[in-house]
């Protein structure tokens, strides 16, 4: 098998137990769990939601200038994880790789399609800021909606997709008496896939 073809079984493996989540009712098999690390190597995580993945990465979007933004500017490289409790007794994804900005065309279609709601949202919010008061920031969602009233809302200038490209990828599966079953593919430095299994 090639290294091409191993990151192609990686991709179809995540696209299966995706589908999985689905029928398992996961209540959103599109949570993942976003760490990232500020030039001080001091480690942040929240969830955000995945909104698309294919051969390029894995995509979410956020406001640029909220911490998590600041932190995959300066320092591009974060790690998802995907946990789905009802699959397979729990599966663990693990991803980890460099993360480089979608184009405009890309984030602009995807806001496009977003709630006019959560478009007056991404306006309104200065993501990570301190705030003042909860009645502030719905002042701030009011002045946008006046604004905006009766015409498309546009993309935030700093609002954008992030793209996470795979350079490892685990798969975790729940074994009985802690003995999991695990699954790493690994992309090295010249660009070629190699996979192995890992001791629980």
């Amino acid at each position: 098998m090639t290294d091409t073809d191993l990151y192609a079984e990686a991709l179809s493996t995540f696209d299966a137990l995706f589908a999985q989540a689905q029928a398992a009712g996961e209540p959103d098999r599109t949570a993942m769990t976003l760490a990232t690390a500020a030039l001080d190597a001091r480690p942040s995580a929240r969830i955000v939601l995945l909104k698309a993945h294919d051969a390029r990465g894995f995509v979410f979007y956020t406001h640029l200038d909220g911490r998590k933004g600041c932190e995959l500017q300066a320092n591009p490289r974060a790690a998802l994880l995907f946990y789905w409790p009802r699959v397979r007794g729990g599966v663990q994804v693990r991803i980890e790789g460099p993360v480089a900005l979608v184009d405009d065309a890309e984030a602009d279609a995807y806001f496009a399609g977003r709630p006019r709601g959560s478009q007056l949202g991404a306006w309104a919010s200065k993501q990570s800021q301190a705030l003042d008061s909860r009645e502030a920031f719905e002042r701030q969602l009011a002045d946008r909606t006046r604004e905006f009233d009766g015409r498309p809302v546009p993309r935030p200038p700093r609002w954008g997709g992030l793209r996470a490209r795979p350079e490892r990828i685990e798969f975790w599966y729940a074994g009985e008496y802690r003995l999991h079953e695990r699954q790493l593919y690994v992309c090295d430095r010249a660009g070629e896939w190699s996979k192995r299994m890992l001791y629980p």
